[in-house]
């Protein structure tokens, strides 16, 4: 019942092992060494064999303890034996005190059982049993001496004493021991806990970059095609065939738009870089050229819907290169409010304004349309509302602002504004110059 557990850190648990190693090595030897004294002094004596039967069982109930508590702290295998372990000790302890009486070699078994209470009992408790102990031990002599002798009480009472002191030792080790192993175990839980929390999060914010990305990209097209086709069907009905064409050949041109995001898409999940003709505009830095045809296609797109929009692109400052989120986080950001500015604003006018300031990239989107509250701005229950909550997680994830200026019939203006600070130096954008308008 006192071995300790293998999994100690390795500095404590070589001296563990030996001290544990010795302790029932000493145990084994001085009970086979009493038992063989025993027989040989009185081979036939009556005592002698219940000594024999006390002695072999003696060992059993030792070896069965030390194995359990062995296969407990090593797989963690059996009930626990703390509750049983004083039990256990009482046993043995019975056992051993029958054999004193029986022979006086068993006597010098006290020693490793003084180490036995000192580890399994309390400390007041252990030492009034090895104080206990002691006194068997001077009995158990002077009984079959027929005489008490000094060194019957000096050999028991200094065994005894030193016997506490290594017990003591033996235990501050064991503890530190333990403490070592539950602040490892305690280590690697939190280990595990943070690893867990991290791959959570991880998932967390993949999820969330899939749902801005399906929102600004595909869900907007979608949109686009669905709006397109209703016009198409009703210039069909009445009777408008070029004009019904020419709305199918724009819901077709809007449709190939979408499967060349949605192959971008694929790969960017499948963590292939694009290349060749479908690659990203705004990967190759061309954001104005790519905000100035976003205009152009939003104006299309109102009209074959039967709406007078006019959209303008307007360039302030000089272009700098920027990292390819931020042109990517603009693109996004101007595709998802021109969409809403078809949908839902009924506008006449729309104008995207990017800026290059001293320290920040800016991108405006107006427009002079409908308006709406922004306070009451957000996810709704059927899953629309997702465009504000997109773009604003996209620009905080950058360091950037975003604001929205808007209000029933004033119509709305949608405001972000990025840092330049890390960014490249100022790269000129070939065929645009500052303050020039699409």
């Amino acid at each position: 019942m006192s071995v300790l557990s293998e999994s100690t850190p390795p500095t404590g648990a070589l001296v563990l092992r030996v001290l544990r190693v010795g302790l029932h090595v000493g145990f084994a030897g001085l009970l086979a060494l009493a038992t063989g004294a025993t027989l040989a002094a009185r081979p036939a004596d009556r005592a002698t064999y219940l000594a024999l039967g006390l002695a072999l069982l003696l060992a059993a109930v030792y070896l069965a303890g030390t194995v359990a508590e062995k296969r407990r702290s090593t797989g963690g295998r059996g009930p626990d034996l703390r509750r049983y372990a004083p039990w256990w000790l009482a046993a043995v302890t019975v056992l051993w005190v029958a054999l004193a009486v029986l022979s006086a070699s068993f006597a010098w078994l006290a020693f490793p059982l003084f180490f036995l209470h000192l580890h399994v009992l309390r400390t007041g408790h252990a030492v009034f049993a090895v104080a206990a102990l002691t006194g068997v031990v001077i009995a158990s002599q002077w009984w079959h001496a027929g005489r008490l002798e000094p060194a019957m009480l000096i050999g028991p009472v200094v065994g005894a004493v030193f016997a506490v002191l290594m017990g003591m030792a033996y235990r501050a080790l064991y503890l530190d021991a333990e403490n070592q192993r539950r602040a490892l175990a305690e280590l690697r839980r939190t280990r595990a806990e943070l690893a867990q929390s991290q791959h959570e999060a991880g998932m967390l914010a993949e999820r969330s970059r899939l749902a801005r990305e399906i929102h600004d990209t595909l869900a907007q097209g979608l949109s686009s095609i669905v709006l397109v086709s209703r016009s198409a069907a009703a210039a069909l009905d009445a009777g408008q065939a070029p004009t019904a064409a020419e709305r199918i050949r724009l819901v077709e041109q809007t449709a190939a738009d979408n499967l060349a995001e949605a192959r971008r898409f694929v790969r960017g999940l499948a963590s292939v870089q694009p290349a060749g003709p479908g690659r990203d505009p705004a990967a190759d830095g061309a954001l104005a050229a790519e905000l100035r045809r976003l205009c152009e296609t939003a104006q299309a797109r109102a009209g074959a819907m039967g709406q007078e929009l006019r959209c303008r692109f307007n360039l302030d400052g000089e272009p700098v290169q920027l990292p390819p989120r931020y042109e990517a986080a603009l693109l996004r950001a101007a595709q998802a409010s021109l969409a809403n500015v078809a949908a839902h604003a009924k506008a006449g006018t729309a104008v995207v304004s990017l800026g290059f300031l001293a320290e920040d990239v800016t991108l405006d989107i107006y427009d002079d349309g409908a308006g709406f509250d922004p306070s009451a701005a957000g996810l709704r229950a059927d899953g629309t509302g997702f465009g504000l909550v997109a773009l604003r997680d996209r620009v905080a994830a950058l360091g950037g602002s975003l604001a929205v200026e808007s209000a029933p019939g004033e119509g709305t203006v949608v405001a972000i504004r990025l840092p330049l600070a890390g960014t490249s130096g100022p790269a000129p954008v070939a065929g645009n110059a500052g303050g020039r308008q699409a």
